[in-house]
């Protein structure tokens, strides 16, 4: 049988991760991710899964991230009972992140009914709730780095360091097509940036027949993205917002990148380059991810304190329960606030936003990716007026950005590590970005002397023959339409309608005659007639 590789999730979109190799072993997975973004994309985690999932055989996780991890509660929930192998602090990570995944389903579908009960509407179930995640962490399996091992059967694996989080990895397979034949391929997860607080540059080796690489910044580069340089660009920001009066509002996501932000505030303040202001860390989740940095602290490179003042400045306030953080709202000003999630799609943040983003001395500050149709992303992009939690909110506060503190590799960086991993026998898929980024990153890599036909943009939902050929051409196998068409990944039918509603109502506010009102309802409501 010749492998097949399907593309379930991460294809022209940067979430929801999750590819399957089909082989005369088995079936074999790695990562499944939950998706995010607009409603449209977010809406396949409530959809059956586009396979069996009591079909497949091992799962191989890259990294802990939501976005490659957060269906595997739902995996096992519906019949995989296979083995999930992972580093272990990716484990570790997963035994806090999943659980409160959980709990985020749960919460976020109960406020969802109590308006459907009001609006007429039927009830709907959570994705999985916490119960079912706390129950699929005993499917999983540690494995060290740089050592082969055999997850399934006519597999061979190995992990090697993609520099991007706690744990993560990139993963070297040989998969068995023949008596001493298989296909060697390299999924790169998620890739780190060269210089980067906490972890060694990404490593792997050269010499495949398909890579899969991740394409999330292929279409930028980022300035100043030394550690000195990313911690001068927080100082700014911190001085600058400090002066307003206001609170300085962090959406971040909860692994990775809340310690990265600690341990450069903790620093800064020890060197008296910011004020001594207030930091509420309002998360459990990140809570219990700061813990498990704590517990690796030995592995972690380029601290710039001793491992025994690691997170533990006195102004750091770490706030788990719901009283404690609606406490926080009493806060007028002059406080860090950092919540989760990263694209305020979920979670606190959007509690905290909606409470302060009407204020004009409030600053908020983004420090990471924001998908098309996210909160995050229509915040950043100037919308004047947004919706939090059914209520629309005002955007007056000052919105900032620094991009330097990302996880992910930038466009150089990019194209640097795919070069590594040359010479490349037969495709190279770019994975895990939006098809701006994709496109760009294609067209870059084919001047580095790749050739255009090997380099393939997969579409969600491809199956794709896994050819041992000098020659090989993709044959793609498409058993049905994808589940998401291409033109609604990025925004879709929910984002054009919210921003008529409200575009509309400030254009009706804006008037100063009732009749010139009226006769825009009426022009509207003839248009729904035809």
């Amino acid at each position: 049988m010749t492998p097949e590789l399907i593309f379930h999730g991460g294809a022209g979109t940067v979430t929801g991760s999750c590819y399957e190799i089909r082989h005369a072993g088995g079936r074999l997975m790695i990562d499944c991710g939950m998706f995010q973004g607009n409603k449209t994309v977010r809406a396949l985690n409530y959809r059956d899964f586009p396979f069996e999932p009591a079909k497949v055989d091992t799962l191989l996780l890259t990294h802990a991230h939501i976005d490659h991890t957060g269906l595997v509660p739902k995996l096992v929930k519906h019949g995989f009972r296979g083995r999930i192998f992972a580093t272990a602090p990716t484990a570790a990570l997963a035994s806090f992140m999943l659980p409160d995944s959980g709990y985020i389903q749960e919460s976020e579908v109960a406020r969802l009914n109590k308006r459907n009960r009001r609006r007429g509407r039927p009830e709907v179930e959570p994705i999985y709730t916490r119960k079912d995640a706390e129950a699929c962490l005993k499917q999983f399996e540690g494995v060290d780095m740089e050592q082969w091992f055999e997850p399934m059967r006519g597999v061979r694996a190995r992990y090697w360091n993609a520099g991007h989080i706690l744990g993560s990895a990139s993963i070297e397979l040989k998969v068995d097509t023949g008596p001493d034949q298989s296909v060697h391929m390299l999924f790169s997860g998620d890739i780190g940036p060269d210089e980067k607080v906490f972890h060694l540059e990404p490593d792997a080796p050269a010499g495949f027949d398909y890579i899969l690489c991740e394409s999330t910044y292929g279409d930028r580069e980022r300035e100043g993205a030394t550690v000195e340089q990313r911690r001068e660009a927080l100082k700014h920001e911190i001085v600058e917002a400090h002066k307003t009066g206001g609170n300085l509002i962090i959406p971040a996501f909860a692994v990775e990148r809340t310690q990265e932000l600690m341990h450069d505030i903790g620093v800064l303040m020890a060197e008296r380059q910011i004020p001594d202001m207030t930091v509420f860390l309002d998360s459990p989740l990140a809570n219990n991810a700061t813990k498990v940095f704590i517990e690796h602290a030995g592995t972690l490179d380029d601290i710039a304190m001793d491992e025994a003042e690691l997170f533990r400045n006195p102004r750091f306030h770490f706030t788990t329960s719901v009283e404690d953080s609606k406490a926080i709202n009493n806060v007028a000003g002059g406080a860090i606030i950092m919540a989760a999630s990263g694209m305020c799609d979920a979670g606190r943040i959007r509690h905290h936003l909606r409470n302060n983003l009407y204020k004009k001395e409030t600053t908020v500050l983004f420090v990471g990716y924001q998908a098309p149709g996210t909160l995050g992303r229509l915040i950043l992009d100037g919308e004047e007026d947004v919706r939090i939690h059914g209520r629309e909110v005002k955007v007056r506060a000052r919105i900032r950005r620094i991009g330097n503190y990302s996880a992910h590799a930038d466009q150089r960086e990019l194209i640097a590590w795919v070069k590594e991993r040359m010479p490349l026998r037969a495709g190279l898929f770019l994975t895990h970005g939006d098809d701006k980024a994709r496109d760009v990153l294609k067209e870059l890599l084919t001047a580095e002397g790749i050739e255009r036909d090997r380099i393939i943009l997969p579409g969600l939902d491809e199956r794709i023959e896994l050819t041992i050929d000098p020659d090989w051409k993709p044959q793609t196998i498409q058993d049905k339409r994808a589940r998401v068409a291409p033109t609604d990944m990025a925004t879709d039918w929910y984002n054009d309608y919210a921003s008529l509603l409200l575009k509309l109502g400030k254009q009706l506010e804006g008037m100063d005659d009732n009749e010139k009102r009226r006769a825009l309802i009426a022009k509207m409501h003839a248009l729904l007639k035809t």
